[in-house]
């Protein structure tokens, strides 16, 4: 198994169990407890996890996988959840994207929406307003999509800006609609996020929009992260995928949320 893969499957590992052990680990992966302290002292030195003796242990008490180990994580249903998102979004429309793997994937549909656009000259078919630096970079090649991309000083594992420059700029516009990524969903609290800064963020995207539209896949529905963004009552629509259940989508509709499944 190459080394690229084993860290991947160490983190996904972790990402489940919150700690991990050189012996089951090496076990699990079927190579050497050698190679197996090697990667956890590697990935350690990036601060990816906290290294103790016989293992490791995830940062923090609500555990936040890096962006690039987080995008092959229900992937076909995060493509559907997308296709389905970016199809509320109307020409001309001013759309706000927080950080995350579902809203890159409704970056990327409606990217590829927009590419076959003919340029009038009546401007831009649509306008991105985002704080992912990941985004940012597969929407500024295409011209159709006018791109706001936000200050700030970014977070290594999610890519995303934060901070007061990030909320100076998102003071001073307004959006049509903005499709938020989230850590969870919880019935009495609402929406969260891992970071307190992030939620921050994403809380003010909410409040500069016409429509909130929240897009998770079902695994984050019914669980809490660290940070509040909003309340249910701030959102109007959550797009998921077939998994979430009867009793769910029913407690969300009774608190004024559409959800819609893909």
């Amino acid at each position: 198994m190459a080394k690229h893969d084993r860290w991947s499957a160490l983190m996904e590992l972790l990402a489940a169990q919150g700690r991990l052990d050189v012996e089951e680990a090496a076990a699990a992966l079927a190579v050497s407890g050698a190679t197996i302290r090697r990667d956890l002292d590697e990935l350690a030195e990036q601060q990816m996890l906290v290294r103790t003796r016989g293992g490791a242990v995830a940062h923090g008490v609500s555990y936040e996988l890096p962006l690039r180990y987080k995008s092959s994580r229900h992937a076909p249903e995060k493509q559907r959840i997308a296709a389905a998102a970016a199809a509320l979004v109307g020409e001309g429309e001013v759309v706000g994207l927080n950080g995350g793997t579902t809203t890159t994937e409704v970056a990327r549909v409606l990217a590829m929406r927009m590419s076959s656009r003919e340029g009038n000259g009546s401007g831009p078919a649509l306008t991105v307003v985002t704080n992912a630096l990941n985004i940012a970079s597969e929407l500024a090649v295409r011209p159709q999509i006018k791109l706001v991309l936000t200050g700030g000083v970014a977070r290594p594992q999610t890519f995303e800006l934060v901070g007061p420059l990030t909320t100076g700029v998102l003071n001073e516009v307004v959006l049509d609609v903005v499709m938020l990524g989230v850590d969870g969903v919880d019935l009495q609290m609402g929406i969260m996020a891992h970071q307190e800064d992030e939620a921050s963020v994403s809380r003010l995207l909410a409040e500069r929009a016409h429509r909130v539209v929240v897009v998770t896949d079902s695994s984050k529905l019914g669980q809490r992260a660290f940070a509040r963004i909003c309340g249910l009552e701030r959102i109007d629509t959550l797009v998921t995928d077939a998994k979430v259940s009867k009793e769910m989508t029913d407690r969300l509709s009774e608190a004024g949320v559409k959800v819609l499944t893909a």
